[in-house]
């Protein structure tokens, strides 16, 4: 069982087949987390918004880049609050931290601070990426995962694991239980993007991919078992 776990969200997890988000999703990711919170394990999530805006896609709409990336770092924020709503409704204590400050909404994030609200059993909760455009919220999941000393970065998406090809579209796509970082690069897996995967390998902070959305796996990967893709030394 792990003490303390960086948990990765996509905003397309959260939204489900809805627009923007799905509020039973939201609802069973809170209580999964609660039951992982009374084990002992320390949590905290960084979540992503490509439910809302993605800064590649808008560059098409002739949005310049960096606006579009400083868009989608702010539809973090609107994410990482319907997380703590959710969250704080069933009686968990939270926090949410920025790296963009907005002090009237969260907390700057502070790598001490947030290490003391892990310390004190509250789930913290990261937005607002690395506040740099040209970075995916991956690499901001691998960042503070280093930053916090988290025991495993948990990739939560809507498929089981990492696989050779797309399962989506080919039916003979085979799942991996183990990959090296090295083969995570070489083979372009699509787990994370290159900036995340160094940054993991060279801190040596193993990865684990598996489907959020299936009932009890967030408490089942807190506890060590093993489910979904494995990505390590």
């Amino acid at each position: 069982m792990y003490k303390r776990v960086l948990l990765k969200l996509s905003g397309e997890a959260l939204a489900g087949n809805e627009k923007n988000f799905d509020p039973s999703i939201l609802q069973n990711l809170a209580l999964e987390i609660k039951e992982a919170q009374k084990l002992g394990i320390q949590i905290a999530i960084v979540v992503g918004g490509g439910n809302f805006i993605r800064g590649k896609v808008v560059e098409g709409l002739g949005i310049d880049r960096v606006q579009g990336d400083n868009m989608g770092m702010l539809a973090t924020v609107i994410n990482a609050l319907a997380i703590q709503s959710s969250l704080e409704g069933i009686g968990v204590d939270t926090r949410v931290m920025t790296s963009i400050e907005m002090s009237k909404v969260a907390e700057p994030f502070i790598q001490r601070r947030a290490v003391r609200h892990l310390e004190k059993g509250r789930v913290v909760i990261f937005a607002g990426g690395t506040s740099n455009p040209y970075f995916t919220t991956d690499s901001s999941g691998a960042l503070r995962a280093v930053e916090i000393q988290a025991d495993v970065l948990a990739k939560g998406t809507k498929v089981d694991g990492i696989y050779d090809k797309d399962p989506m579209k080919f039916d003979d796509a085979v799942r991996y239980d183990t990959v090296t970082f090295d083969e995570a690069i070489s083979k372009n897996l699509g787990v994370m993007d290159t900036a995340a995967l160094s940054l993991c390998r060279e801190n040596q902070m193993p990865i684990v991919v598996f489907n959020a959305l299936e009932e009890g796996n967030i408490l089942k990967m807190a506890q060590g078992e093993n489910i979904g893709t494995t990505v390590k030394k």
